[in-house]
C-alpha cells in the first residue's frame, strides 16, 4: 500500500475525536487571549515582543515502516507485522526568541504519542491478526527559526531528544471466518521489549503568525498554526527488528508576549504612563504652486446697529466695473485686509462685484437679497436695499432683477433655540445679506433652487508652509497624566526655540518655523510634561529637518469644504461635488491631505474632535467614490485642528472669517 493511500487510511474517529478536542482548546485560549489583551490596552504604541511564552497542540500523524514480531520475552506472535499509520496527540509549552534580523530560537518541550496500528496480517490459521502500538514520549525540541524580512511567516529546524514514557502494545487474534462459531481468541496486552529509552532525530517545519490584538497592547498574542516533518532516520523505537517512525505534524500555538513603549520615528524607549515621539516629513517644502476652488459664501455681514455695507467689502465705482474679473480680484483689494490667508479673504470681499459681473454676463439671471436682522425684518430690509443699490448701480443693472427680502432670522440661522454661550458671537452671524438665486450661470455645479451656493472661485497662488512640511510631536497619555506640556527644540550651535504650553496629545509645527532660513539641521528636541501629581516628566529625542522647494511643473489642487455651524455632515450639495466632480480629478499616485477646522465658538476639545470629524467625513466620501471606480492608487492623510488659532485658515474676528473657519480643506499633491 503507498503513502497516499495510508493518509486516507488514518482512523476517522479517531481524527474527529483528535479535531474536536484541539478545536475547543484553542477556542478557550484564543478567548482568554483576547480577555487578557483587553484588561492590558493603555492606548499607546508597542513594539513586537522578543520573547513569547505559551503552548502549543497539534496531532503526530505517525507512519510505521519496516518490520516487528517479537513483542517481548512472553510473547511473539506468528506472524510478522508490517508497515501501519496512526494519529496521536502532541500538547506542551513553547519558547520562543525573535529578533528584529529575522533569525530566532524556538524550544518546545511536551507529550509527543507515537501510537498506531500496523497493516492487518493472517495467521497461520487463516485468522486475521492486528496489532496496535501506544508509544509515547517526553520530546525536548530546540530548534533554529527564520523569519523572512521579519514578517509573520517562519521556518524553523533542528534536533529532538524524546525520553520514552509508555511502550504497550495490544494484539488481536480474529476468527478464522471459516468457523464462525469459534471461541474468540483474548486479545495480548503488554509492554514492548527491547525499546530504547532515548531516541535522537530531527525535523523542519513552518508556521506562520496570526496577530490576535494590536500594537496598542502591551501584552500581545498570537495564534500560530505549523506543520512539521520528523523523517525516520534516528526514530527506530526498540534495538532490534528493522520498525521506524516517521512522523507529519499538524498543530497551532499560542504564545503571548510583552512589548515596550515604542518611538517610530527615533524616539526613546519609555516604560511610564506617557509616551514622546516626533514625526519629520524626509523633504520639507517651503512653498508649493496651487490652483484653488475657492467657495464663494454668498452672504455680506452687516455690522451691529448699521445698515450699510462695511468697509471691508471692496466697493468699486462704475469704470472700475467694466474691468472687473472675479479671477483677478487683486485689482481691487479690500481698504482693510482681514485675515491670514489673505488671497482667499480678497476673493470673498469682492463678493458683490463677482455677484455684479455674473449678472452682467448672463442677462437672463435675477437673485433675491435677503435681509436678516436681530432687530426685525424692516431692519433686514435696509440691509438689503443697500446691496440692491451698490449692484445695480455699479453694474447698471434693471432694478427688477434684484427682489428684496426681510426677516428677523437667517432660513440657516447660527443661533439655536436655547443657545447661552457666545450669543455675540452668532448673533453677528445671523446679522447678513443672504444672495439667493434661481440662476444656474450664478451657482455651483449640482445646485438648484433660492437656497443654493454660488459658484465658487477659482484662483492661482502660491502656498507658504504647505501641510506635508509640518512637524509633528505627539505625547501619548497627555491627556490623562499630564496638565500640560512644553517644546526645547535645540540646534547644533546651542540655539534653543521654545514652543507651549500644549494640552492636547499631538501637535503640528511648520517645518521652516523651525528650521528658519537654513536649508538642513539637526535638532535635540526635549519635551517636558507637568504631571497631575505636581512633578515633571523630561523625555528628548533627535531628528534631522530637510527643506526643499518643489519643481515649478509641480502644481498641487486645493478644494475647501463649508459646513454650517457645529455639523459634522458635509453640506449635502458637497457630497456630491466631492463624489462627481473631485474625485475624478485626482491624478493617479497622489497623496490627499484632508485637514478639518471649526471657529473659535464653543469647547475647544469639542471643536477638535467636531473638526476631526468633519474631516473624516470628507474622506469616506472620497474614498466610497475611488472605491467604487476601482481605484486604489491614492493615498490620504486626515487631520483635525480644531479651532487653534495658530493653523486656522482665517482670523477670527468677523463673521465671515468665523464661517469659512467651519471648513475642511482637500490638497491634492501629485506624484513626483
Amino acid at each position: 500500500m503507498n503513502f497516499n493511500n495510508k493518509l486516507i487510511n488514518v482512523s476517522f474517529m479517531t481524527w474527529t475525536k483528535f479535531y474536536l478536542g484541539i478545536r475547543n482548546t484553542v477556542c478557550i485560549f484564543v478567548l482568554i487571549a483576547g480577555t487578557f489583551a483587553s484588561i492590558n490596552a493603555q492606548g499607546f504604541k508597542y513594539s513586537k515582543p522578543s520573547w513569547w511564552i505559551g503552548g502549543a497542540a497539534g496531532a503526530n500523524l505517525n507512519f510505521h515502516r519496516g518490520s516487528t514480531q517479537n513483542l517481548n520475552a512472553e510473547f511473539t506472535p506468528p506472524v510478522v507485522f508490517k508497515n501501519g499509520s496512526g494519529v496521536g496527540l502532541f500538547a506542551g509549552p513553547v519558547l520562543e526568541y525573535h529578533s528584529a534580523s529575522g533569525l530566532g530560537l524556538m524550544l518546545q518541550a511536551a507529550y509527543d504519542s507515537k501510537r498506531g496500528s500496523f497493516d492487518q496480517v493472517l495467521s497461520p490459521c487463516n485468522c486475521p491478526a492486528d496489532l496496535s502500538t501506544n508509544l509515547s514520549y517526553v520530546s525536548v525540541e530546540p530548534s533554529l527559526r527564520f523569519a523572512p524580512g521579519n514578517s509573520n511567516f517562519y521556518l524553523y529546524g533542528g534536533p529532538r531528544v524524546s525520553f520514552n514514557t509508555a511502550k504497550s502494545f495490544t494484539y488481536k487474534l480474529g476468527i478464522n471466518p471459516a468457523y464462525p462459531e469459534q471461541e474468540p481468541t483474548p486479545d495480548v496486552n503488554g509492554d514492548l521489549s527491547d525499546v530504547k529509552s532515548t531516541l535522537i532525530s530531527m525535523q523542519i517545519g513552518a508556521g506562520y503568525d496570526i496577530p490576535l490584538n494590536s500594537r496598542d497592547h502591551r501584552i500581545q498574542a498570537v495564534l500560530s498554526p505549523f506543520v512539521a516533518y520528523q523523517p525516520y532516520l534516528g526514530q527506530s523505537p526498540r534495538t532490534l527488528e528493522t520498525w521506524n517512525i516517521t512522523t507529519f505534524r499538524v498543530g497551532a500555538a499560542l504564545k503571548f508576549g510583552s512589548g515596550s513603549l515604542e518611538s517610530t520615528t527615533g524616539g526613546i524607549m519609555d516604560e511610564t504612563q506617557v509616551s514622546f515621539t516626533v514625526n519629520s516629513p524626509k523633504n520639507i517644502p517651503t512653498q508649493r504652486a496651487v490652483t484653488e476652488t475657492f467657495p464663494l459664501r454668498n452672504y455680506v455681514f452687516f455690522d451691529l446697529g448699521s445698515t450699510k455695507i462695511p468697509e471691508r467689502y471692496v466697493m468699486i465705482d462704475e469704470e472700475q466695473a467694466k474691468g472687473f474679473k472675479e479671477d483677478q480680484p487683486e485689482v481691487f483689494s479690500p481698504k482693510k485686509l482681514s485675515g491670514r490667508s489673505n488671497r482667499e479673504m480678497m476673493v470673498y470681499y469682492n463678493v458683490l462685484n463677482i455677484t455684479g459681473e455674473r449678472m452682467v454676463n448672463n442677462p437672463s439671471s435675477t437673485i433675491t437679497l435677503v435681509g436678516s436682522s436681530e432687530k426685525g425684518p424692516k431692519d433686514g430690509l435696509m440691509m438689503a436695499e443697500s446691496v440692491r443699490d451698490y449692484i445695480s448701480g455699479v453694474f447698471s443693472l434693471d432694478t427688477s432683477r434684484i427682489h428684496l427680502e426681510g426677516r428677523d432670522k437667517p432660513k440657516i440661522p447660527s443661533e439655536q433655540p436655547g443657545a447661552t454661550l457666545e450669543l455675540d458671537l452668532l448673533r453677528a452671524g445671523d446679522r447678513r445679506v443672504t444672495i439667493e438665486s434661481n440662476s444656474p450661470a450664478l451657482l455651483m455645479q449640482f445646485e438648484n433652487g433660492k437656497t443654493g451656493s454660488m459658484n465658487p472661485v477659482q484662483i492661482n497662488s502660491v502656498q507658504n508652509s504647505p501641510l506635508d512640511s509640518y512637524v509633528s510631536f505627539s505625547v501619548g497619555g497627555a491627556s490623562k497624566s499630564l496638565t500640560s506640556w512644553s517644546l526645547a527644540i535645540k540646534d547644533k550651535k546651542g540655539m534653543v526655540q521654545n514652543f507651549g504650553p500644549y494640552t492636547q496629545e499631538k501637535v503640528f509645527i511648520p517645518g521652516k518655523t523651525i528650521l528658519g532660513d537654513k536649508t538642513e539641521g539637526d535638532y535635540r528636541i526635549t519635551m517636558t510634561g507637568n504631571k497631575i501629581d505636581g512633578t515633571q516628566v523630561v523625555k528628548s529625542t533627535t531628528t534631522n529637518i530637510m527643506q526643499w522647494t518643489p519643481t515649478k511643473d509641480e502644481t498641487g489642487m486645493r478644494y475647501s469644504i463649508l459646513y454650517e455651524f457645529n455639523d459634522s455632515k458635509a453640506i449635502n450639495l458637497y457630497e456630491k461635488y466631492l463624489a462627481d466632480v473631485l474625485s475624478p480629478k485626482i491624478p493617479l499616485g497622489s497623496k490627499v491631505l484632508i485637514h478639518g477646522y471649526t471657529d473659535i465658538i464653543g469647547n475647544e476639545a469639542s471643536n477638535y474632535e467636531l473638526s476631526l470629524a468633519r474631516a473624516h467625513n470628507v474622506h469616506n466620501i472620497i474614498q466610497n467614490s475611488l472605491n467604487k471606480a476601482g481605484r486604489k492608487d491614492v493615498t490620504f492623510e486626515v487631520y483635525g485642528f480644531g479651532e487653534d488659532e495658530v493653523y486656522s485658515p482665517f482670523d477670527n474676528k468677523y463673521p465671515e472669517e468665523r464661517f469659512y473657519n467651519r471648513t475642511v480643506i482637500i490638497d491634492i499633491i501629485p506624484k513626483k
